[in-house]
């Protein structure tokens, strides 16, 4: 078995001891990624069927379903950033959770004035540029929208999107919160399940008393991309994209080894500024490692929301309306807590127990969308507890802070990260294109609040409220308290609402819509997930979405980049039918993974 890095002339320290300094990216480049050399070769006298930019979620649906499709398929993928962490950062030791936010989050473009002047809204949350992208430091709810939860959509796309959601789930390992520990019953007492009795009743007190929450539409346990399909004994592992991508390239390696299938290559470090066109026909990448030719691949956009937008106005002038549509969620975290005693089940509760549980809601004047999701803890001793519970935390933002739950030993402490939907018919909410220099950073982003979404924030909020003192306060509104105060810092339980300059949450998530999808003259992208007037260019990502809605968006996005894999893998010709003339039952799959 080789243990040591080795070559003809240098080996294992003969004649010489040989290089002493390797660096981390120079060991990923010669095990997984291209190196100058390799990357020369390739672009010099390779070609490919298909090349995506970026590394996320999308990334992975649409190679890993091509592949599937085709073995012989030739794809690169482009990532602009370094390797950084080979998978979620929950799924590492403890102090790994100090790499959220910071220097790991990056804001590529100009915030207008307009926007952080604002009383509520301020900011946009920004990208994370490292292979692996978001995945590697996202929360992983993973809910299916409803039909009516995707009104304003096209049916086409609905219908798709419904479609494909199983198969989505199974690529993401989605399970359940209430299904997490099912399995679990050989283990010692006191070590799982964390997912239990908790969960297992706030859920039920939830669901026979929704009714009492006068917004509320739906609720369920938290669907979570956390099931380790391939790992035994680990029922909790928070899905990211690093690892699968880099099995699907040494799959593919071992396959063109053998003549049985194409190559995968993965660049990174390679930052992709403006698309060269013909015609409306790619023909070039401009990159930050040199020009790729694009010869008759078919290229795919998959690095979120805003930067195929950047790319799209500074690449194709003729694609009208990007940019003039822009929505997200704005946010708001809501702590409470409940004393242990109030639950008839207090005496059946572990040392450690967590649940997580989605409650969707919408204004009925507005009908603007809001969800909120729901993690309870109760934690006798979070001292000790403290790395098991930040492991197992179901959102990665809102989680109680230590200096509220050592206050909180005998209380169920309830973390509510509240979201809502931007109005996308709100004209003052877009990104324009500026005379700034750096072609991956030169658009302007405006956001500006306006009635409809106070409105929608207003609810949320009440609805949130009434959860807590109506529902899951086994004895009324008088036994909730609410944190007040810095979530880290200074802070006091009060029995007394928070105000919501003290919740309302300044920075936005979900963006999306700026190239959104549909059959209209004014839509941005076609219904065969092109832009209008391009021709081997396709757009994966929440930028699609015509209308937020409320609900988590990755699930949607990698059912429809598995759909555009499944439509392109089929074509033998660059023209694709729109969603209309195509037809799921005949290309469906028995699988989504081998």
């Amino acid at each position: 078995m080789k243990t040591a890095s080795s070559a003809p002339n240098f080996n294992y320290g003969y004649p010489t001891p040989g290089p002493q300094n390797p660096t981390g990216p120079q060991v990923m480049d010669h095990v997984f990624f291209l190196s100058q050399e390799e990357w020369k070769r390739v672009r010099e006298e390779e070609r490919f069927n298909f090349i995506i930019i970026g590394s996320g979620f999308c990334a992975l649906g649409f190679a890993d379903r091509v592949l599937q499709n085709d073995p012989h398929a030739r794809i690169l993928i482009i990532e602009r950033g370094p390797f950084f962490l080979p998978e979620h950062f929950q799924n590492l030791p403890l102090p790994f959770q100090q790499t959220l936010g910071g220097l790991s989050e990056t804001f590529p473009w100009t915030l207008s004035a307009s926007t952080i002047n604002q009383q509520y809204i301020k900011w946009q949350h920004g990208m994370v540029p490292f292979f692996g992208g978001r995945s590697t430091l996202w929360s992983a709810w993973c809910p299916r929208p409803t039909r009516d939860e995707m009104r304003h959509w096209p049916e086409e796309v609905i219908n798709t999107a419904q479609e494909y959601f199983e198969q989505a789930e199974y690529l993401l390992n989605v399970i359940p919160a209430n299904e997490i520990d099912k399995d679990c019953t050989a283990l010692p007492v006191g070590y799982r399940p964390i997912f239990g009795v908790l969960q297992e009743q706030l859920t039920k007190r939830l669901e026979k008393n929704l009714n009492k929450i006068g917004s509320a539409t739906r609720v369920i346990p938290a669907p979570l991309a956390v099931g380790s399909s391939t790992v035994q004994g680990i029922d909790f592992n928070k899905f990211s994209t690093p690892a699968p991508l880099l099995s699907l390239l040494m799959k593919q390696r071992q396959l063109e080894q053998q003549e049985k299938g194409g190559s995968l290559k993965i660049a990174t470090d390679c930052i992709v500024s403006r698309v060269v066109q013909q015609e409306g026909k790619a023909t070039a990448l401009e990159t930050s490692r040199g020009i790729v030719n694009v010869g008759d691949a078919k290229v795919i956009l998959a690095m979120g929301t805003l930067p195929p937008t950047t790319l799209i106005l500074n690449s194709f002038p003729q694609v009208t309306n990007a940019g003039s549509r822009f929505t997200a969620h704005f946010i708001s975290s809501i702590v409470a807590r409940i004393p242990r005693n109030d639950y008839e089940f207090n005496s059946e509760l572990e040392e450690l127990e967590l649940a997580a549980i989605y409650l969707a809601g919408e204004n009925e004047h507005t009908q603007g969308q809001y969800h909120i999701q729901i993690t309870a803890l109760s934690d006798r001793d979070p001292l000790a507890n403290a790395a098991t519970a930040a492991r197992h935390m179901p959102d990665v933002v809102a989680t109680a802070s230590m200096q509220q739950l050592l206050s909180s030993k005998d209380y169920v402490v309830f973390v509510c990260a509240v979201l809502g939907e931007l109005d996308y018919n709100n004209p003052r909410n877009r990104v324009r294109k500026t005379e700034g220099n750096d072609l991956t950073s030169n658009v302007l982003l405006q956001v500006e609040e306006n009635e409809k979404d106070l409105a929608v924030w207003d609810t949320m909020e009440e609805g949130t409220f009434e959860a807590l003192e109506r529902v899951l306060s086994p004895q009324g509104p008088g036994r909730v308290e609410y944190w007040h105060g810095d979530a880290n810092g200074s802070g006091t339980w009060q029995a007394i609402r928070p105000d919501p300059s003290e919740i309302r949450v300044p920075g936005m998530v979900h963006e999306g819509s700026t190239l959104y999808i549909g059959s209209d003259e004014d839509a941005v992208v076609g219904l065969d997930y092109r832009p209008k007037g391009v021709e081997n260019v396709y757009v994966t990502g929440a930028s699609l979405w015509p209308v937020s809605g409320s609900w988590n968006p990755t699930l949607t996005m990698v059912g429809l980049a598995q759909h555009l894999a499944d439509t392109l893998s089929r074509q033998s010709k660059s023209e694709i039918p729109p969603l209309k003339e195509w037809s799921l039952e005949s290309t469906k799959t028995s699988s989504v993974m081998s």
